[in-house]
């Protein structure tokens, strides 16, 4: 790839008090994650080189002082220093409103930037929902905040990859007793088509989607449930009507393993809500999953895991998981190219 045709991302730190500064700091220091992208880090540079040193790894960059012209000419990673409105020291491996500041301003350049079309994509650092909430997030979740800042009104959702096996869920961070009455048909071919999309988005010319049901076994033909029968079924005919390869539903504890060894069945699993997708995920590579803000306008990628208090600053996070989400911002800031 020559470097003109180099995805340009915009990453983001995420939270100071976590271990997201170590992360990108490992992960720039590696000479072929700088080779496959154009790269803009906006970030506080104090944090930047306290990243650099819990990692034990440093890289060269380009401090710049403005965002509205954009040079990679040289092939270093530009650096934006930047933190918002926010001054003082930051916390450590707790919450707080300055360091929910900080994650909310930095990504709110980084949005801005990306929806101007100066950058392809988005990777940021693990966030701390306490402390967005702390700072005046009144959201449920980063995603929900996106898409205001951004403005946009369509349907999104947040899509948990691991490796090539992408996850969706019909409904995400509600209490388990509401999950049924929040089902529909509609909302059910609209996770469908939202994976099916960001899959092609990515790369993938025609995804094969599972989808789990509801009930266990399937409810077993309405004896205790008919959400398959009656929402979850016909939902994937109308999916297939639609020239989407779905297919189920399927028993949320098998589905998984038709998504295993060299034949599996599918490069997605529709799940009904949260947990029915992320435990197998987690289990299966929580070190390597990827969490991406589906839907929404620009691509957006962090890691799955969090800010994993309990380690930062002890130099010994593992960078898997962000490398993974570079690799998937950088595909599909590729292919938005």
């Amino acid at each position: 790839m020559s470097t003109s045709s180099l995805p340009r991302l915009a990453v983001v730190l995420g939270d100071p008090a976590g271990i997201g500064p170590e992360l990108i700091a490992r992960l720039l220091s590696d000479p072929a994650v700088r080779r496959s992208a154009h790269i803009v880090l906006i970030a506080d540079e104090d944090e930047v080189r306290n990243g650099m040193h819990i990692a034990g790894c440093s890289f060269s960059y380009s401090a710049i002082e403005s965002l509205d012209s954009l040079d990679f000419e040289d092939g270093l990673p530009l650096l934006y220093p930047y933190r918002g409105d926010t001054e003082g020291r930051f916390s450590r491996r707790e919450p707080s409103v300055v360091g929910g500041r900080y994650s909310l301003d930095t990504l709110g350049v980084a949005l801005d930037l990306t929806k101007t079309g100066h950058t392809d994509a988005i990777l940021f650092g693990p966030l701390n929902k306490t402390s967005l909430h702390l700072a005046g997030m009144d959201h449920s979740d980063e995603l929900h905040w996106f898409a205001e800042h951004l403005n946009y009104q369509g349907p999104f959702c947040e899509f948990n990859v691991l490796d090539d096996l992408w996850t969706s869920r019909v409904t995400s961070h509600v209490a388990l007793k509401d999950v049924p009455n929040l089902l529909s048909q509609e909302r059910v071919i609209e996770a469908i088509q939202l994976i099916d999309n960001e899959l092609k988005r990515s790369g993938l010319a025609r995804p094969r989607i599972g989808v789990c049901g509801l009930n266990p076994h399937n409810g077993d033909n309405g004896s205790f449930g008919r959400e398959e029968i009656d929402l979850i079924g016909p939902a994937v005919e109308r999916a297939k009507g639609l020239g989407i390869a779905a297919d189920g539903p399927y028993p949320a504890d098998t589905i998984f393993l038709k998504v295993q060894g060299d034949n599996r069945a599918f490069d997605a699993v529709v799940t009904m809500y949260h947990d029915q997708g992320q435990i197998a995920i987690k289990l299966m590579g929580f070190s390597r999953g990827v969490t991406v803000q589906g839907g929404l306008p620009i691509p957006i990628a962090t890691p799955a895991h969090g800010t994993a208090f309990d380690i930062a600053g002890l130099g010994v996070a593992n960078v898997g998981a962000t490398r993974q989400a570079f690799e998937i911002a950088c595909r599909m800031g590729s292919t938005k190219r």
